[in-house]
């Protein structure tokens, strides 16, 4: 097992209805060290820019604005194996569908305003790490 890092974003929602406290509590309790963590609000261009990705998709405008519609609270998580433990820990894209116990289930509404997001692989990790935190916000 290696440790990594993994990317996630407290979404604007969840941040609007005071989840953010007991979010990061869960995320403690399941044995993430947060190595960075800041909260931001997206313009509509960041937003776009982050979700670039899924560009083409029918949703992406509809995500661009929710993402931008308020702040959000984005961290780095430190885990062994961080990217695909963190995907279980925070349980399936659409809340109707994720395992009990899990941040997405507890705290996420729709598919789209679903609590927080969480990097899908490495890869994907560094980007969005890289997209929100310089080096020097780094533990």
């Amino acid at each position: 097992m290696t440790t990594t890092i993994t990317f996630t974003m407290i979404k604007p929602g969840s941040v609007a209805d005071g989840h953010t406290g007991d979010i990061l509590a869960m995320i403690g309790q399941g044995g993430f060290e947060i190595r960075a963590m800041k909260k931001v609000q997206l313009s509509k261009k960041q937003a776009e820019s982050f979700y670039a990705v899924h560009s083409e998709r029918p949703f992406f405008s509809s995500l661009v604005t929710s993402m931008s519609a308020g702040p959000v609270v984005a961290a780095i998580l430190e885990k062994e194996n961080a990217v695909e433990a963190y995907r279980q820990f925070i349980g399936a894209t659409n809340p109707a569908d994720a395992a009990e116990g899990t941040i997405r289930k507890k705290f996420g509404k729709s598919i789209e305003a679903n609590a927080v997001h969480g990097s899908d692989s490495d890869e994907n990790a560094k980007i969005e790490a890289d997209f929100f935190f310089s080096q020097l916000e780094r533990s």
